[in-house]
């Protein structure tokens, strides 16, 4: 497939196939005459991938270092599935930090809306 339909299937912009193509994320299998670059399936699945653990909020660095290993068959490289299970353990700790964060934070905001409804309350002239 061309340019343009990889982009348009992975719903990116042809700009960020070119950016992660040069980052060496992704790569064509060929060029057609005309120098039109040509994409297998699998840079579609890529960049699905790719897609995928940013929204899990991994850093393009740490995208380069572990998307080579989801696409190789299941044997071998053990150290560096070791890497991609160590890299999602750290981002699971930060993600279970940051719900701590925000439980802390909502439960200062319903302590705060209840002290300011308390205030207002005691604030409205008196109905007698």
């Amino acid at each position: 497939m061309k340019i343009g339909e990889l982009a348009k299937r992975a719903g990116v912009s042809h700009r960020t196939v070119h950016y992660y193509e040069n980052r060496g994320l992704i790569s064509p299998v060929s060029r057609e005459e005309g120098s039109h670059r040509m994409y297998e399936e699998e840079a579609l699945q890529r960049l699905e991938k790719i897609a995928a653990l940013k929204r899990l909020g991994l850093s393009l660095e740490e995208i380069a270092d572990v998307i080579d290993l989801y696409f190789q068959s299941s044997g071998g490289m053990l150290d560096g599935k070791k890497k991609v299970i160590d890299i999602l353990k750290a981002q699971l700790k930060k993600v279970d930090d940051q719900i701590d964060e925000l439980s802390d934070f909502r439960s200062d905001l319903i302590r705060n809306i209840r002290h300011m409804e308390r205030l207002y309350e005691e604030a409205l002239p008196s109905k007698t």
